[in-house]
Order: structure tokens, then C-alpha cells, then sequence
């Protein structure tokens, strides 16, 4: 099934076409009227050197003048070996049709909204028919039935036109038209956008990200700049300013020599606070007794650091290189 987009905002157009396999563009004039485009012939030339086929409207209220309207396009730069002229449904249209078609110029029969008119476009030659299936449907009338009709007819009596499934909605509407074997599908930009969308795909491609995290990225590269670093000689005060700005829960207290003394955290300070009172604020790091810290190599992978978290039960681990305290890696930096 060929994938058309169907705008005239310039901008989308650019973008969505470097997907590298939409098949072409269809617009019309309310869309140009939309986008408040004036000069028409100068937006139909620019999106000719744009997109692999465009499909125009050659309006006219007799076969002469959509007939005279298609070859000034034509005449004005238009490939014609890349352009196809829409026509709406009526006898002057299917007689131009016939007109153009048969000098091999390509048309789409479009505003289809019955089978006999589907028939008529067939029999004429249209390279494209067109039913629109959004808004017949807001109508209230069977639009999928319609598409079946018209696809039945091409297969059954061997019509060289092919069924355009217009007036998409939403992504169910390509759906439908993928189960019926429509030959080609013109679709808004946002609802193109949506088409690869699933919320279980977005979990599996988000897993496949977190785990090859995971396995690939080493400590040191995942954890953050700040190195929140006392010495003993500081006070608790002191360390206590140093935590709040480096917005972890512990800080790594060092000698005169930045030898490794151990780590202070929130915690240590509320049981030193309930136990001694305010004043041990002011006592120094150097005077406190600490434990052999938690921590982990710079170059062990965030997997390691995972299986560290998971059996100590804590949210911040010291990181070791050469011996050194280099940082601290926080829980959170597990995830991106």
C-alpha cells in the first residue's frame, strides 16, 4: 500500500518526507487556504521539487477547463511523469479524466462518496479514485463498506485505477485500510507521527536502554560532577553546608592528606544531634569515630552498583579510584 501524506504546510512537509519512503504528497485548496497561501502556483512548483509525486487539483467547471487548467500546470514546470491532477466526481470530470489519461497524463477522481461514482472514475481511467472516509463517516454513513466496494471492483473487473483511502482520522484508519487491500492511503502528518506509537513498544525500547545502560556504563561515568569533600578538621556545621550544596545525603570526609577518613551522612548527624544535642554542631570531623564507608570502583559497571544498593539498602555509595575518593554516586544516577 502506498503511504501518501496529505497537507500543504510547508514545514511538515519537509520533515515528513525525510522519512525516505512516503510515496507522495496529495493537498487541496481548503488545506492551502488554511495555511494562508496566496500564491498557489509558486507553493505547487516549490513542493514539485519536494516530494516524489504530487497530487494537484485542476478545478473547472467543464471538461475543457480542468482539461486547460491540468496542461497549465503542466506548462508552468509540473513533470508530468510526477504529477497527478485531482479532478472531483461529476461527468464533466470523468470526461476530462478520459481526456487526460488518455495522453498519459495521471488523475485521481477524488470527493467519492458512492460506488457509482467509483465505477464512473474506473471506467474513465483514473489513476487514483478517492473515496473520503472521515467524513463520510461523520455523516453516519458506511464508509468501510464503500472502500470494500470499490477495492471488490478493481480486483473483480481488472481496473487499472487505484483506491485512495482519504479523510484519515486516526490510526485505525489505516488499519481498516491495510485489512482491505486499499492501494494507497493519504494520511495528516499527526496521525503519520502516530502510527509507530504503542505504549508496550515504548516499555520494551525503554528496558532495552535501561538494561544496556546498565551493563555498558561504568560508575565514574554516570555519576555526577559534584564531589562533596571535608576534611576533619571541619566541623559538623561545616559538613552540614557542604551536604545541603552538593544536594547529597553524606559527605566524604578526608585528613590534611586526602587519605580516606569515612563518610558522614544525615543520618549519622540526627543520632549525633538526639545523643549529644545542638552543640556537637560545632564539634570537628576529626574527633568522630567512623565506620568502614560503603563504597564502589570508578570503573565497575552501574549493573555492580545496582547489586551494592540492593544488599547494603542504601542510596548513596562512595567512589573509589587509585584508593581516592573521586565522588559520590546516588541511587537516582542509576536511571538517565
Amino acid at each position: 500500500m502506498e503511504l501518501y501524506l496529505d497537507s500543504a504546510d510547508l514545514k511538515e512537509i519537509k520533515e515528513a518526507f525525510q522519512l525516505g519512503f512516503l510515496a507522495g504528497l496529495t493537498t487541496t485548496p481548503t488545506f492551502m487556504h488554511r495555511q494562508g497561501i496566496t500564491d498557489v502556483d509558486a507553493l505547487i512548483l516549490e513542493l514539485a521539487t519536494i516530494v516524489p509525486v504530487l497530487q494537484v487539483e485542476a478545478l473547472g467547471k467543464t471538461s475543457d477547463e480542468i482539461y486547460k487548467e491540468a496542461h497549465r500546470l503542466l506548462d508552468k514546470g509540473l513533470d508530468a511523469r510526477k504529477s497527478v491532477f485531482k479532478i472531483p466526481v461529476s461527468l464533466e470530470g470523468v470526461k476530462a479524466c478520459k481526456r487526460l489519461t488518455d495522453e498519459g497524463i495521471m488523475v485521481n477522481v477524488h470527493l467519492v462518496y458512492t460506488l457509482q461514482q467509483a465505477y464512473m472514475a474506473m471506467a474513465a481511467g483514473a489513476t487514483y479514485v478517492c473515496p473520503l472516509v472521515g467524513r463520510l463517516q461523520d455523516q453516519g454513513h458506511d464508509a468501510l463498506g464503500l472502500i470494500e466496494q470499490c477495492v471488490g471492483a478493481v480486483n473483480y473487473y481488472g481496473y487499472a485505477s487505484k483506491i485512495m483511502f482519504s479523510s484519515v482520522r486516526h490510526p485505525e484508519h489505516v488499519r481498516n485500510a491495510i485489512n482491505m487491500g486499499v492501494h494507497t492511503c493519504t494520511v495528516p502528518y499527526k496521525i503519520i507521527k502516530q502510527l509507530t506509537e504503542n505504549v508496550l513498544t515504548t516499555i520494551g525500547t525503554d528496558q532495552f536502554f535501561e538494561h544496556t545502560r546498565m551493563t555498558t556504563v561504568k560508575v565514574k561515568e554516570a555519576m555526577q560532577a559534584t564531589n562533596p569533600l571535608v576534611q576533619t578538621s571541619h566541623t559538623i556545621t561545616e559538613a552540614l553546608v557542604v551536604m545541603t550544596e552538593s544536594g547529597f545525603g553524606c559527605v566524604t570526609v578526608v585528613d590534611a592528606q586526602q587519605n580516606l577518613v569515612g563518610v558522614f551522612t544525615d543520618g549519622d548527624l540526627r543520632r549525633y544531634i538526639k545523643e549529644q544535642g545542638k552543640d556537637v554542631l560545632n564539634k570537628k570531623l576529626g574527633d568522630l569515630t567512623f565506620k568502614t564507608p560503603i563504597s564502589i570502583d570508578a570503573n565497575a559497571l552501574l549493573n555492580d552498583a545496582a547489586q551494592v544498593f540492593k544488599d547494603k539498602k542504601v542510596d548513596n555509595l562512595l567512589v573509589l579510584e587509585a584508593g581516592k575518593a573521586i565522588g559520590m554516586l546516588d541511587i537516582q544516577d542509576l536511571s538517565e
